[in-house]
């Protein structure tokens, strides 16, 4: 195969194979220090660098904007420069000459149709082939079009550095906001690293340049919703959130404004992400509001975008973080379920226990507090009594949803690891089996084993030893511990703050 070095000028080069490379680099842009990659862009450099103004300009610069992705993730060193530089000395050369066109392909190419630019080359060169465009070659190939597709490729390389061009989101941005909506609809991609992911939106907001600021603040407002909902487990992530929010926080306050009125940003987190990512760039911020003015329905960016609307959400964003963070991860009052699961008489509402234990959606709210409860009461109590709350205690973790708080997950494994501890009879002291958790009839056997007065015995009954057996007892605990011990992180429950 021909390389580009050996081509002599447009109408001898294997055009149609050589756009194919270039899209195939703009497809797969995502990788890093690809040599192969390199010296195709390096190649094209060469050949537009050779003769900035020459006539076939236009399929070099047009070449490098096809490529500019790559350029933007991890090239070898110096491509990516010698590529910028290679594209100012085009446009300079280029955007003044004299033309007879009233305006140009560029002018109206946006980040959408990069996929059909490499594949126009071949017939834009060839005066023979079909032409099925809207605009003519001579629009495409003129120089103040190549000029365009040269700042287009600096815009991708170096988001905001140029001007007249159509607004296009930062590459960054989209992936993040891919990387974003699959992990906030709660299906997050198999490489993404959720604490990571969502830390990184904190430093985000905490270096955003002041016209960014609005739109970062909005992403972290959206990525909170999903951190406070139990589905993060590590208290550095929220952490994190909140100290960004504070050291933002004044730049909001005390601002004012002259608006009767603010909109109502999206209550999806992916909508919101999306949303906050497009106003934290110039690009994304023209392209909202061009979009806006053309679809007419959308609130002005400056109302978006109002200090005082952000003030409103950073005071929100941080009132959600500081409460669910002590929920989550700081320590809990139980005292309100004795009221709840103790008779007058001080007994336990083995009713109550047993309704609560059942595993229904309308029980995960009470699961936290009555798991830790029964942890805490464990150690105190009777045999029967033990026997009840340690059952009720493996339950609950269970039913909690997404899944427990640290809280709860530290006090109740000191309690199973105290059970699963305990020395054991080389044998069970009873003739019967253990009572089936999973059962259905489990909860029914449960009443009736702390009461057989008041709950009668059921098809699957068990002996009251078979309850009260340490072997048991020691089963449930090992259960239980198997599914919260990896929870979390060692470190957090070094942490008690």
């Amino acid at each position: 195969m021909k390389t580009v070095t050996d081509m002599d000028d447009v109408d001898d080069m294997f055009l149609d194979e050589l756009s194919e490379i270039w899209d195939d680099i703009r497809e797969n842009y995502d990788t890093s220090n690809n040599s192969d990659y390199d010296r195709t862009v390096l190649d094209c450099v060469g050949e537009l660098a050779s003769d900035p103004g020459g006539e076939s300009a236009y399929v070099w610069a047009i070449g490098l904007a096809v490529m500019a992705p790559y350029l933007t993730w991890l090239p070898g060193a110096g491509v990516a420069d010698q590529a910028a530089a290679v594209m100012e000395t085009a446009d300079r050369a280029l955007r003044d000459r004299d033309c007879p066109h009233d305006s140009h392909p560029y002018q109206s190419h946006d980040d959408e149709e990069d996929a059909y630019l490499a594949e126009l080359l071949p017939a834009l060169a060839d005066e023979s082939a079909d032409w099925d465009e809207d605009r003519p070659r001579s629009e495409w190939r003129c120089p103040r079009n190549a000029a365009g597709f040269a700042r287009i490729g600096l815009d991708i390389i170096r988001p905001g550095s140029v001007t007249d061009v159509p607004p296009r989101l930062p590459l960054e941005a989209k992936d993040s906001i891919s990387t974003l909506s699959a992990l906030l609809h709660g299906y997050p991609k198999p490489w993404t690293d959720i604490d990571d992911e969502i830390s990184s939106q904190a430093s985000e907001l905490t270096h955003a340049d002041p016209a960014d600021r609005a739109g970062r603040l909005q992403v972290v407002r959206a990525v909170t919703w999903y951190a406070v909902s139990g589905m993060v487990r590590t208290k550095s992530v929220l952490d994190g959130l909140a100290e960004a929010v504070e050291k933002v926080l004044p730049h909001f306050a005390g601002g004012d404004c002259a608006h009767d009125g603010h909109p109502a940003l999206p209550n999806s987190g992916p909508s919101a992400a999306a949303l906050g990512i497009t106003l934290s760039s110039a690009g994304g911020r023209e392209i909202y509001e061009r979009g806006r003015i053309a679809s007419g329905g959308d609130a002005p960016l400056d109302a978006v975008v109002c200090p005082v609307l952000m003030a409103e959400i950073a005071d929100e964003t941080l009132a959600q973080l500081r409460e669910r963070r002590d929920e989550l991860f700081g320590e809990r009052d139980t005292s309100h379920a004795d009221a709840e699961y103790l008779r007058a008489d001080g007994r336990l509402d083995i009713e109550k226990l047993v309704e609560r234990t059942d595993h229904k959606s309308w029980n995960e709210k009470h699961a936290d507090d009555l798991g830790l409860w029964a942890a805490r009461r464990h150690e105190q109590s009777d045999d029967r009594d033990r026997a009840v709350l340690l059952l009720v205690a493996h339950q609950a973790v269970i039913i909690s949803y997404p899944s427990p708080p640290l809280a709860v997950v530290r006090e109740v494994l000191a309690t199973m690891r105290a059970v699963a501890a305990a020395p054991l009879p080389a044998g069970c002291p009873h003739e019967d089996e253990h009572p089936a958790l999973p059962r259905a009839g489990f909860r029914a056997g449960l009443a009736h084993f702390w009461d057989p007065a008041e709950f009668p015995a059921g098809e699957e009954s068990r002996s009251a030893e078979s309850w009260t057996c340490p072997r048991f007892a020691a089963a449930v605990a090992a259960e239980c511990i198997a599914n919260l011990e990896n929870l979390y992180a060692d470190d957090e429950f070094a942490d008690e703050g």
